[in-house]
C-alpha cells in the first residue's frame, strides 16, 4: 500500500470517555474526502482505558492505528512520536476533543499548493468561529500571552495554540527530530523551528469549539512563557542546530 496523502496525529492522554466520539466522526467525515489517510491515536500513559478503547476501535474503523507509550510525556512528546511516525504527504494534528473537526484541514491545502509548508488553524484571525467563547478571565491571558510570544518567537502569528496545525512530510520530517519541550511550549517552538528552517507558515480561520472538560490548567501558562523564554535563547545559541532550506 502507498503512503498516505494526510496522517492525522491525535494526542490522547485518559481520554477513554471522549475519545470514541471523535474517532467516529472523524471516520465519518474522512470517508467522504477523495483522498487516502490514515489516523494515528498516540496514548500518553493515559491511566484510564484510553489504550483499550482505541484498540478496540482500530478493529472497526479502516486506517486508525495506536501509537500505546506506557509512560506519559506531555502532549509535545506524543505529537513528535506522531509526527515522525506518520506516513502521509500531509501531517496534521487535532485534539482529542474534536475542537476543530478534521474537515476543516480541506481549506488548508489551497495555501500548501501555493507553497506553504505549515498551515495552522486559528482562533484569532478574520473569520474564525468560536463556540461558545472562552470564558472572558482565558481570553484575556490568552491575548496577554500571545503578545509575548509575539515579541519573543512569533511576530505576526495570533494564535500559536490551537492544536490544529500541518506539515508537509518534508517539514515534519525536519521540524520534529529537533524538538525538545514536551509541555505546552511544543506549539511554538514547532513554529520557531519552522521559521528559523525557511519554511512558509500560513494561519488560516477555524470553527473551534470550547470543551468546559477542556484538561488546561491556568498554571500552563506560566510554563508556556517560560518555555517561550528558553525557545528563544536555544535558537540564539545555536542549540538546535537549525540549518535553513536552500
Amino acid at each position: 500500500m502507498s503512503n498516505p496523502f494526510l496522517s492525522i496525529i491525535v494526542p490522547a492522554y485518559n481520554e477513554a470517555e471522549r475519545i470514541p466520539l471523535t474517532l467516529l466522526d472523524m471516520d465519518k467525515r474522512l470517508s467522504e474526502a477523495n483522498f487516502s489517510y490514515e489516523i494515528l491515536v498516540v496514548n500518553d500513559g493515559s491511566t484510564d482505558k484510553t489504550a483499550e478503547v482505541v484498540a478496540k476501535m482500530a478493529e472497526t474503523i479502516p486506517h486508525l492505528r495506536l501509537i500505546d507509550n506506557p509512560k506519559n510525556q506531555g502532549k509535545g512528546g506524543v505529537v513528535r512520536d506522531g509526527m515522525l511516525a506518520a506516513k502521509g504527504q500531509y501531517r496534521i494534528f487535532t485534539d482529542a476533543d474534536n475542537s476543530t473537526s478534521i474537515d476543516q484541514f480541506e481549506p488548508m491545502l489551497p495555501f500548501f499548493k501555493e507553497g506553504c509548508e505549515v498551515v495552522i488553524g486559528s482562533r484569532a484571525v478574520k473569520g474564525a468561529k468560536q463556540e461558545p467563547a472562552q470564558p472572558f478571565y482565558r481570553q484575556l491571558l490568552g491575548r496577554a500571552a500571545n503578545i509575548i510570544i509575539q515579541i519573543v518567537n512569533m511576530p505576526g502569528i495570533w494564535d500559536t495554540q490551537c492544536g490544529f496545525k500541518a506539515f508537509t512530510a518534508e517539514a515534519a520530517e525536519r521540524i520534529f527530530p529537533l524538538t525538545r519541550i514536551n509541555g505546552w511550549g511544543f506549539d511554538i517552538e514547532a513554529l520557531a523551528l519552522a521559521q528559523s528552517l525557511g519554511y512558509r507558515i500560513k494561519e488560516m480561520p477555524v470553527h473551534w469549539v470550547n470543551d468546559a472538560a477542556s484538561h488546561v490548567k491556568l498554571s500552563a501558562y506560566l510554563k508556556v512563557f517560560i518555555e517561550n523564554v528558553k525557545i528563544r535563547a536555544w535558537l540564539i545559541l545555536g542549540s538546535y542546530r537549525v540549518e535553513s532550506n536552500p
